[in-house]
């Protein structure tokens, strides 16, 4: 998709939108109720705008319009890292983003959507679903009056877009990145200036030279955004955001109040989309990289070079360390949970799965 055109219809569909929503209370007539879902995604963003769109509209269809969703894409109601605040403060009912882009308010949030050298996504889901995890992210989003759902996944993300090849740790510092959550602070400690922008915001701050280099999500995503326009060096592999989740909130008493049956199809529509998510992002994310190669020059990495990597890992350990030494009960027994779950995991991730696929790699060629 060309960037300008990505950008134009965004815009358009902004306006629109604005302009044919009231932005009042919600609607309740004859026992339906429409809410509103705030999102940190631009409109008709690949996986994870559309991703929001289809969630709201599966909602709406499933309960056959008695509970109708009404989606705002970034900045169309509340600038995009904000869009939780505005469930706080009840201007809207839901809002879709990831809950690392929170930390400010619980340092355990952070585990709900992907922490340095942590869990797949399948490993994650696991330990939400069955290993204590969504219990302990109830404990935390109770201190605000929500209610949080995982919602989707990306899988393992792209290391970043720099301009120049990274030939080890030297090279970062001083290095003006773009990357949120843990991972940002792994960075940070690697030697680099981290911020936080939302993804419509990175372009721009690539382009001024604001920012040197950025990490968005991965190929599907960053063609969409552009980012090959200014940087050609692509890293293709994390190690911060090993298996990226989405989540959707809801503002909980609400919830509470719906019916069972409405309350069921939100979990389940939000289980739906986690794995429909994830199916996107395997498919496309291939063929986006291929354009990003083919027809735009870009130059991949299939790692970071040793230095970084065993740097990053010392990082990102002392913070772990530090978190689950932490003073506050919660962070830590989210911490201990997740540590807890990945120990347990990894014996079949890492014994199971990993031995296969390095079976496939070295062993089939079609």
């Amino acid at each position: 998709m060309d960037r300008r055109s990505f950008l134009r219809t965004s815009a358009l569909g902004g306006t629109a939108a604005a302009a044919a929503s009231t932005l009042a209370a919600p609607a309740i007539a004859q026992g339906r109720i429409t809410w509103r879902m705030v999102t940190t995604w631009p409109k008709n963003f690949p996986g994870l705008g559309v991703g929001a769109q289809r969630l709201g509209d599966r909602i709406t269809a499933a309960t056959d319009g008695q509970l109708t969703v009404q989606v705002f894409s970034a900045g169309e109601m509340v600038p995009p890292l904000q869009a939780l605040d505005a469930v706080i403060d009840q201007s809207a009912e839901m809002s879709h983003g990831a809950a690392y882009y929170w930390q400010n308010k619980s340092v355990g949030l952070s585990f709900f959507t992907g922490v340095p050298f942590g869990m797949t996504s399948r490993e994650l889901t696991a330990w939400v679903r069955y290993l204590g995890g969504q219990e302990i992210w109830d404990e935390i989003y109770d201190q605000f009056g929500l209610q949080g759902f995982l919602s989707g996944d990306t899988g393992t993300q792209a290391g970043g877009w720099f301009k120049n090849e990274l030939t080890g740790i030297e090279d970062i510092q001083g290095m003006r990145f773009r990357t949120p959550g843990l991972g940002g602070q792994v960075w940070q400690r690697m030697g680099a200036s981290v911020t936080n922008l939302a993804g419509g915001e990175i372009f721009a701050a690539l382009q001024s030279g604001a920012l040197d280099a950025a990490e968005f999500v991965g190929p599907y995503n960053d063609l969409a955004l552009g980012f090959h326009q200014v940087c050609k060096h692509y890293y293709t592999s994390s190690f911060i955001e090993p298996g990226l989740a989405t989540e959707l909130v809801v503002d909980k008493a609400k919830y509470q109040a719906l019916p069972q049956n409405l309350q069921d199809i939100i979990r389940d529509v939000c289980q739906a989309e986690y794995d429909q998510v994830a199916s996107d992002f395997y498919a496309n994310d291939p063929r986006a990289l291929a354009t990003l190669v083919n027809d735009h020059g870009v130059i991949t990495h299939d790692q970071f070079p040793d230095s970084i990597l065993e740097a990053a890992a010392e990082a990102s350990m002392e913070i772990l360390t530090g978190i689950r030494d932490s003073s506050d009960e919660l962070t830590k027994k989210t911490a201990e949970s997740f540590v807890s779950a990945l120990n347990l995991m990894r014996t079949r991730t890492e014994g199971t799965d990993l031995r296969f696929l390095q079976a496939r790699e070295k062993y089939i060629r079609f």
